[in-house]
């Protein structure tokens, strides 16, 4: 399958093997489904984190086309981690601006609190701006049943990160491999308007 996504604000063309969306995808949603209907009064939430430059953003609006085809399927919705970085203002403030996108440039407690009322019930949620390059508050309306969110570090072992896991209620791991992981980053950060050295020294 050749489909047409809008992945951040960004048009992109994924493609998909049927064979892969019947053996893979499919069964995915379709196990998600059950752990939401075993417990249908709260909201379900799915952790997913990898590497930058994986292709979760691109993976979950995919997930998110295949749900709402599907009758059967509750509908899911994608929710970033990104909205969850501290203000440049806090960054510069605490000399981490340079290391942004690092464990410690998020702010933890905030986003706990939010997956907390993510579960409850009604919520809002931060969204990443990436003119600005700082959080937008209550930007996305939470809504459906089951929400997926995607990041770099929500599987993190240490003491601060490991609260999140008392929402989560299913968690998904990408690998790629290092060398491909390279490339799609020095070529998002060409993209972006860096020279060829500036995106090297970044990674």
């Amino acid at each position: 399958m050749k489909i047409a996504l809008t992945v951040n604000g960004l048009h992109v063309e994924a493609h998909y093997h049927d064979d892969e969306i019947e053996k893979v995808h499919k069964p995915l949603l379709q196990h998600l489904a059950k752990i939401h209907a075993a417990k249908p009064e709260r909201r379900t939430i799915v952790f997913l984190s990898a590497p930058p430059g994986t292709g979760k953003s691109t993976l979950t609006t995919f997930w998110e086309y295949l749900s709402r085809q599907d009758a059967d399927l509750p509908e899911i919705q994608t929710l970033p981690m990104d909205g969850f970085h501290y203000y440049n203002r806090w960054l510069e403030a605490h000399h981490l601006r340079a290391c942004k996108g690092a464990p410690e440039t998020f702010d933890v407690d905030k986003l706990a609190e939010n997956l907390r009322q993510v579960r409850a019930g009604e919520a809002t949620w931060p969204q990443y701006d990436r003119q600005r390059h700082d959080p937008v508050e209550h930007a996305v309306v939470v809504t459906a049943p089951i929400v997926i969110i995607e990041g770099n570090w929500l599987l993190r072992h240490d003491e601060r990160w490991r609260v999140l896991a008392e929402y989560c209620d299913y968690s998904l791991f990408i690998r790629a491999p290092a060398e491909v992981l390279r490339a799609r980053l020095v070529g998002r950060k060409l993209a972006g308007g860096l020279s060829q050295a500036e995106a090297d020294a970044f990674l």
